[in-house]
Order: C-alpha cells, then structure tokens, then sequence
C-alpha cells in the first residue's frame, strides 16, 4: 500500500540537491544519494539512462534528477528512480559554456594564428563597457598616470542583464567599423559566474573575433574568464591590466631605447672584436705558422717515404750484390780459365774451336795454346790417342 501510494502520488518529479555517495555498481547501475542542507534522498540511475547523462557525476555535484518515487520493500526504504539528470546552478552554465567553447573552437574563432600584435603606443583606445562602471574609472586612472596624452573613446554598453550581450556585440561592431581606436578594449569589473555571462555570449565572442581592430578582453578579476578572453587578441586579468599594456610609459619607452642601444654597442663591439680576430689570422706571421702547420704532416709523410724507399733500395741493391757474388763465385767455379791457373793449358785448332780430343788434329795442323799466363802458336808434331803416338812427323 505504501508502495502503491507513493508511485501514484510522485510519477514524475524534479530533485535539486548536491550529490553525494555516488557509487557506481559492476553492473553498471548508479547509486547516490541527493542532499541539502535539510534532507537527503537515496536514488538509482540504472544502467540504461545512465548512459544518456552528458557529463560523469562525481560527489559535490549540484544536479536536477528527474524521475519517481518508488519503494525498495526489501529495505523498507524509498528512493528516487531517476531517468535523466543534468547539472544544477554553476554546474549547468559551466556545461553549457564548455560546450560551446569547443563548438567555436572547432570553428577556428580561438586559433592562435588569428591573434595579432597590439600596436606599440596606441594614439587612441576604444573602450567597450559601462560609463559608470568601475572598470572604466580604473582603465582611465591607469592611462592618466602612464601616458597623459591618449585619447579614449568610450563605447558606452550594459554590462548585465538581459540585453548586455547583444549591445556588446553592437558596441564591437561600431568601434571596429568606424575605427574608433587603434585598440579596443572590452572591460567589466568582476562578478558571479552569472553576471559575466554575456561576454560568454556567441554573439559577442563572434564580433571580438570578426573586428578589424586588436581587441583586448579584460573581463572579471584574474581568476574569472569569459568566451571572449579566447577571441580576443590579448587576454588581461584586469582592466587596470589591459591599460597597462595599451599605454607604455614614457619612461619605460626611454628605457627601452637606451636599453636597445647598448645592445648595439655590444654587439658592435663584439662583431668588431671577432672582425679583428679573423683578420689576425691573415697576418704573416700566421700564414707562415699555418702554413707549416698545414704543410708540416705532409713534408714528414714524404720524408719517412723518402727513407722507406732508400731503405728499400739498399736492401734490393744489397740483394743483388749477393746475387751477383753467388753467381760469380758460380761462374768461376766452373770458368776453364780456373783449370788453366791451376798449370793446365787450352788449345784451339785454326777455326778458334777448343780441341778436346786429340783424333780431331792432324800432324803439321797449325794450334793455338792459351796459358795461364800469355799463349803459343804451335803446329802438332805428333797425334796421341789413347797414350800411343798416332803418328809421328
């Protein structure tokens, strides 16, 4: 009966509470529990809806769960059965701007080689923001103090509210058409996550990118951040800040001159002594040194070469002599001149032929006889062959 009544009564309700104790199941159903400050409520996102949240819920959460109030008898306890559920509050416009920062960002609207170079000393600022808000009062504090002599042009705009958006976009869109400014600055003072909103709008973070002036975005205190701040060419965490950057000091300008050249002189100097430097190196004397240091390994290899083929010549030469001394000793061995110094004699017929045997003679043939000393021309007497006279003359 409880049961019955409760489901009837609450088919359908909307929960806001923060959550707490979620815990996911291995099936993958979701239990949590819902909670203010007064009450709590248990509650189940079963699998099949939990795949529709678009964001993953965690403890802390503030949400809006939609579903109805049913009854677990075996605990004897009721819970909310949820079937869709979507953030609450600051969650809510935290999604909502993530989502359409990634859609813009996908367009190309945040690309960094969109964003130029604010000019150096702006001669006039277009300033897009309340004429009696406090961002205004310290954007001119800032100028009056760093640089007397800018012009500001205010494009004066609501920076709340319902209508804000669409008359910043318009005050974008005038300043960049008439050129109102070297720079535009768009400026408000902090606020809630809710009071900046409009500077999240896609119509105003659309003209700071369509605008053919530099736009600086100083929205908010530097923990606070709007759609803008990715458009814009310069984001400032202030508008004191933005002014800072926009009006360079005179002084600091002066500075920066000096600082500039020195640098100059230094560097001249430094090129100046490296100019020197190389040129010492053209010197006699230093082309003498680097010649004999470049030519030096080269007359040592040629001189040891030199030395290798002297070497190398004495010892073939030495190789030769003893070549030529054993075959002379050879030769000698077997020259007939040695037999002939030893007493022996060589005789020649009248054609020069040695004679080596005696039946080749005849008697009253003339010879020749070579001695070891000199010679004799005889005629043969007599012919001996083996140890008898074979005739007598």
């Amino acid at each position: 009966m409880i049961k019955n009544q409760l489901e009837e009564r609450f088919p359908l309700v909307a929960v806001e509470g923060e959550l707490s104790n979620v815990r996911p199941s291995s099936t993958g159903h979701l239990y949590f529990t819902l909670k203010d400050d007064e009450a709590a409520l248990s509650a189940v996102l079963f699998r099949g809806r939990a795949r529709g949240v678009p964001f993953t819920p965690e403890d802390g959460q503030q949400v809006i769960a939609y579903g109805g109030i049913s009854v677990y008898a075996k605990r004897g306890a009721y819970q909310l059965i949820v079937e869709r559920m979507e953030l609450a509050g600051v969650g809510r416009i935290l999604a909502m701007l993530e989502e359409r920062k990634r859609r813009l960002d996908a367009e190309g609207l945040f690309a960094a080689d969109r964003k130029r170079r604010l000019p150096l000393l702006p001669q006039r600022i277009a300033v897009v923001t309340s004429p009696t808000g406090a961002a205004l009062r310290d954007i001119m504090q800032v100028l009056g103090r760093r640089n007397a002599g800018i012009d500001v042009v205010v494009c004066p705009t609501p920076v709340q509210g319902d209508q804000a958006a669409a008359r910043i976009a318009r005050m974008i869109g005038i300043a960049g058409t008439h050129r109102l400014g070297d720079v535009v600055i768009v400026a408000r003072g902090g606020g809630s996550l809710e009071d900046l909103l409009p500077f999240s709008d896609e119509a105003v973070v659309r003209a700071v990118a369509d605008c053919p002036i530099p736009v600086i975005s100083a929205v908010g205190h530097e923990v606070d951040w709007a759609l803008s701040d990715f458009a814009a060419d310069l984001r400032a965490p202030t508008p004191s800040a933005a002014a800072e950057v926009v009006a360079t000091s005179r002084d600091e300008l002066a500075a920066r001159v000096h600082e500039l050249g020195r640098s100059i002189v230094t560097r001249f100097v430094e090129r100046y002594r490296h100019g020197k430097l190389l040129l010492r190196q053209f010197a006699p004397v230093e082309l003498h040194r680097s010649y004999w240091m470049l030519a030096q390994p080269t007359l040592q290899e040629f001189d040891r070469l030199r030395d290798e083929l002297a070497d190398a010549m004495d010892e073939r030469l030495a190789a030769q002599r003893h070549r030529l001394e054993l075959a002379s000793r050879e030769l000698t061995s077997v020259s007939p001149f040695q037999v002939v110094r030893r007493g022996y004699a060589i005789a020649r017929d009248a054609a020069g032929n040695i004679v080596t045997d005696a039946s080749h003679l005849h008697p009253r043939d003339a010879i020749s006889v070579e001695l070891r000393r000199g010679g004799v021309d005889a005629s043969v007497e007599h012919v001996h062959t083996g140890g008898k006279h074979h005739e007598e003359l």
